[in-house]
């Protein structure tokens, strides 16, 4: 018998759906070929998870709504693909598949909202596995690095809103002179979102990096000096329980400039609160119109340039009654029961309808 030599070579690894194999180059016959192929397609197949429907996705949320109907926007709100089966105000929301989706069913059957959860309860949810979606909690130190995390772009303003007792304009300004904005983005952030002094955030306006951050204690301590001490205490407030580390911190700094600064009562707005607002836009005009109305700050002038938006912004910041400290993203940690791409756009908005839950049957 004649004996025959293949000479031959590994190309590159290449992938198709759920087979990796690898591509052969030889000088003898392709039929050949196509035997050493198949031997490869054989020998390295790997097993995929493939979308399927069924299921139920359970998310944990801190926001609550005690409305009779559930809201059009927001962390409550599904958008396409889903249709409202179950609106429980402030605790339950739960949303069916629309076989009629104009983009097709969504694979999973339903989606289940568990509202006004702590981060804490969440995070033990998680943990236990009664929820598949809860939003990341920078301060939880048992948290797996490996676990899976979805993230929006910078879109929740934590800003400092004065209340109308504090009059004086030099208190105001103190204030935003004390914080110091690079340890808590730090520590209690971990990092999250960016530091800013704007009320848009740099990838809508283009312009945030203009309005400065920079803490002057010195400058802080002689505006207030010499004013008598009734002057110089504030109570600070928060719109939300997670804030209150970040509140105290805020209180700290006050206190090196020579304020006066304590926790408000449970149920009261203090003289100054630390709140969140949500952008709900990417359009500069229409995103810095919300903010400025949810913040009670007046109507901003025309916007039709650039130079216009930043004017306007610069503007509604005079007299310090708002006092950007950072720009947010949405971040939520995903249990591995969840399949598929992120469940959220850059602007937070829940897209569900492409994922489906491991184990699920059709």
């Amino acid at each position: 018998m004649k004996r025959i030599s293949l000479r031959w070579r590994v190309a590159r690894n290449q992938t198709y759906g759920k087979y990796r194999f690898l591509a052969v180059h030889s000088s003898f016959s392709s039929s050949l070929v196509v035997v050493v192929l198949a031997l490869c397609l054989t020998v390295t197949a790997m097993p995929a998870t493939r979308p399927h429907y069924g299921g139920t996705l359970r998310v944990e949320v801190r926001e609550s709504s005690e409305t009779a109907d559930p809201p059009s926007t927001g962390k409550l709100a599904l958008g396409s693909g889903f249709t409202m089966e179950r609106w429980e105000g402030g605790r339950r929301a739960v949303y069916t598949a629309d076989p009629a989706a104009p983009g097709g069913r969504p694979f999973l059957d339903t989606v289940e909202i568990l509202m006004g959860r702590s981060l804490l309860d969440q995070s033990a949810s998680l943990s236990r596995g009664r929820a598949d979606v809860v939003e990341y909690d920078p301060n939880d130190t048992q948290r797996s690095s490996s676990r899976k995390t979805w993230s929006s772009s910078p879109v929740r303003l934590l800003v400092l809103v004065f209340g109308a007792r504090v009059e004086d304009t030099r208190v105001r300004e103190a204030l935003a002179l004390a914080v110091d904005r690079t340890p808590i983005h730090t520590v209690m952030l971990q990092r999250q979102g960016e530091i800013t002094g704007a009320l848009l955030p740099q990838w809508i306006s283009g312009e945030a990096f203009l309005f400065s951050v920079a803490t002057d204690v010195a400058r802080a301590r002689s505006l207030v000096a010499g004013m008598p001490a009734s002057a110089r205490t504030l109570s600070i407030g928060v719109s939300d329980p997670a804030f209150r580390r970040i509140a105290d911190r805020i209180a700290v700094n006050a206190r090196d400039a020579g304020l006066t600064v304590s926790s408000a009562l449970p149920g009261s707005l203090g003289d100054v609160r630390l709140m969140e607002v949500r952008l709900t836009s990417a359009d500069p005009v229409q995103a810095l119109t919300s903010v400025a109305g949810t913040l009670g700050l007046p109507a901003p002038a025309r916007m039709e340039t650039p130079e216009g938006l930043y004017a306007a912004e610069k503007a509604l910041l005079e007299g310090f009654r708002a006092i950007p400290l950072f720009h947010l993203p949405d971040v939520y940690t995903v249990g591995t029961r969840v399949k598929g791409g992120s469940g959220i756009t850059p602007l937070g908005e829940w897209r569900l309808e492409n994922l489906w839950i491991e184990g699920a049957r059709p």
